[in-house]
């Protein structure tokens, strides 16, 4: 293989992004055959989508702050830096991490050891994590960084014809690799006194899974089954979403709810719970939100209502991988499912008396309430108060 810069490449970042998502399969094979250099990998093309999450995360937790057993607060700029920072350099190490996995791993699934290569394969699907990680930029949408679970369906795709390995073997080189990397990496992190989730190395996009077939299930650790076959799937609502947002930019319609528009919402009072603060904000073509917080006695949660505008098509992406997961503690529990199309997340902690419970709505909207409260019921109670059926109407 020749090697050179693939700066000289005929494809931009924009248009090189666009393919790996939207068509995988087309793809693979053009950037089979590309000139590339590891340094140019990193400095054409990752170094660039990585920072899409940590800077994400930055803007978020200046803007909207954090929201934790009833208090919302705001971290000082240089705790924002610095958790960015470590986002960053982790998901960068986290890519160099998995091709030296995948090279190393190519020859027992009947591929072709070939270092080049291999961070092709490690950079390029790592795509979806890194544009997912947008969601960042909001706390209460972090759910929908599920998206980035494409990453997995672009590895799957991307190892056969890269490392030339046979077909019937991509799920379990894909699942072998992933494993691999996640066991090493938090050994990596715990080394280092982080704790970092093991997805973090495909920039949020793969966690350790476990599948028996070829059209079998991928279990991510705290995330819950992926099919492949919904994968499948999510690629065409991926395709679906970048239409929307296309339009969306060339017509003007598709704009986002008027901040104003989503704060009447926000009723003056839910149940027993009075409202004592609100607020709004427009994030331009990013979308909408609007906020409350409300209180009874030393009670207290706040009520998020966010409008992704066009690139909320994304969520239904999320949704088509009916991504389903349980987790259960001594004193409480999270889960999130796909129900009726939407995603649906809840939290709850009876030694605090603290959780969440949200929901997308029309795959557009983002529902959410958050903090203390008697029961879980009342978080429900208050998203039903918001009247998602009349926020659904507004998508229309």
């Amino acid at each position: 293989m020749i090697e050179g810069d693939p700066i000289s490449r005929p494809k931009s970042i924009i248009d090189r992004a666009k393919a790996i998502i939207l068509k995988p399969k087309e793809e693979w094979p053009v950037i089979d055959v590309e000139p590339a250099t590891i340094s140019g990998l990193f400095k054409d093309y990752a170094l660039i989508l990585a920072a899409v999450p940590a800077v994400a995360l930055l803007l978020g937790s200046q803007i909207f702050g954090f929201s934790a057993l009833g208090f919302h607060y705001r971290p000082s700029l240089m705790s924002s830096v610095s958790m960015a920072v470590t986002q960053y350099v982790f998901a960068l190490a986290g890519i160099a991490l998995l091709a030296f996995i995948i090279d190393f791993l190519a020859p027992n699934f009947g591929g072709t050891s070939n270092r080049i290569q291999a961070f092709k394969v490690a950079v390029y699907s790592a795509t979806a994590g890194w544009l997912a990680g947008i969601f960042s930029l909001i706390p209460s949408l972090s759910l929908l960084g599920i998206v980035g679970l494409y990453s997995l369906y672009l590895l799957y795709t991307g190892l056969p014809v890269l490392m030339k390995s046979p077909a019937d073997k991509a799920l379990s080189y894909t699942v072998v690799t992933v494993i691999c990397g996640a066991v090493v990496g938090v050994v990596l992190y715990t080394l280092l006194g982080l704790i970092m989730a093991p997805f973090a190395m495909m920039g949020g996009g793969i966690a350790g899974p476990v599948a028996t077939q070829e059209s079998g299930t991928v279990t991510v650790p705290g995330m819950g089954e992926i099919d492949l076959d919904k994968m499948k799937a999510a690629s065409a609502k991926m395709e679906e979403a970048a239409k929307k947002m296309e339009v969306a930019a060339k017509t003007g319609q598709g704009g986002a709810v008027d901040p104003s528009a989503l704060q009447a919402f926000l009723p003056g009072a839910i149940g027993g719970y009075k409202r004592t603060e609100i607020s709004s904000a427009g994030l331009g073509a990013g979308g909408s939100h609007a906020e409350a917080r409300y209180e009874a006695g030393d009670r207290s949660f706040r009520v998020e209502i966010t409008d992704m505008a066009a690139m909320g098509a994304l969520a239904g992406m999320g949704a088509a991988m009916n991504v389903n997961s349980s987790r259960q503690t001594e004193t409480g529990y999270e889960k999130t499912q796909t129900i009726n199309g939407q995603i649906v997340t809840e939290e709850w902690d009876k030694s605090s008396n603290d959780g969440k419970f949200g929901t997308t709505v029309a795959n557009r909207f983002m529902v959410e309430a958050n903090g203390t409260a008697a029961s879980i019921d009342e978080l429900k109670a208050a998203v039903a108060a918001v009247g998602p059926e009349k926020l659904a109407a507004l998508a229309k």
